[in-house]
């Protein structure tokens, strides 16, 4: 399928200029004032694990500004929400407790990148500082920050991300209940049809948000 590989870093390199000096300069070891000032507006990030065997996976996490609580200069943590019960990532980080972040903030272009390890941790004290309306999440994720700097806009420029004038139309696609009532090999008896199901999960995922 892919033809004329790129096999090594010496290669790769001859095909792209060096970083420039800023560029490397603002990878830093811990927390600023900058980044801690991000990571408190920030309501969602992407977080990026691999298992032992370097199986990845990319998994959204979303809450209020501020949900992933800065400790100090090198930890945060990050409450495990109710979602669907893969476990995809916390199951990576059991054999592999690397962790990739990348925090956003709505209408804004640069990102926040963190690297670093990170456990499944149920301390009680720290558990029940990351309830929301009472409920407390059943783990977090403890993380030992090794490097974070700032990502350039440039990929959110050309994607014209946060520019509802270059959204697609309501309706381009499917909604995920009506594409998953697709794809199930057999369809729940209870519903009739893919729109019965979509309002049913859809109503079930406002209800258990915590």
């Amino acid at each position: 399928m892919f033809k004329d590989k790129i096999l090594s870093i010496e290669e790769l390199r001859s095909v792209y200029a060096p970083p420039g000096a800023r560029a490397v300069m603002k990878q830093r070891p811990a927390l600023d004032v900058h980044s801690r000032a991000f990571i408190a507006l920030s309501p969602f990030v992407l977080v990026a694990t691999s298992d032992e065997t370097g199986r990845c996976d990319v998994s959204p996490k979303g809450d209020a500004p501020g949900f992933v609580r800065v400790l100090d200069e090198t930890h945060l943590a990050m409450p495990d929400r109710p979602g669907n019960n893969r476990l995809d990532g916390l199951t990576n980080l059991i054999g592999n407790p690397q962790i990739g972040l990348l925090f956003l903030i709505p209408g804004r272009e640069d990102t926040l990148r963190v690297n670093g390890n990170a456990w499944i941790v149920r301390d009680a004290e720290l558990l029940a500082a990351l309830a929301v309306d009472g409920k407390q999440p059943k783990t977090a994720i403890g993380i030992e920050i090794k490097e974070v700097f700032v990502h350039c806009p440039k990929a959110f420029m050309r994607s014209h991300l946060w520019n509802p004038e270059h959204w697609p139309v309501a309706g381009a696609l499917p909604s995920m209940c009506e594409m998953l009532w697709d794809q199930l090999p057999q369809k729940p008896d209870e519903f009739r049809d893919a729109q019965e199901f979509d309002r049913a999960l859809s109503g079930l995922m406002e209800k258990t948000l915590y």
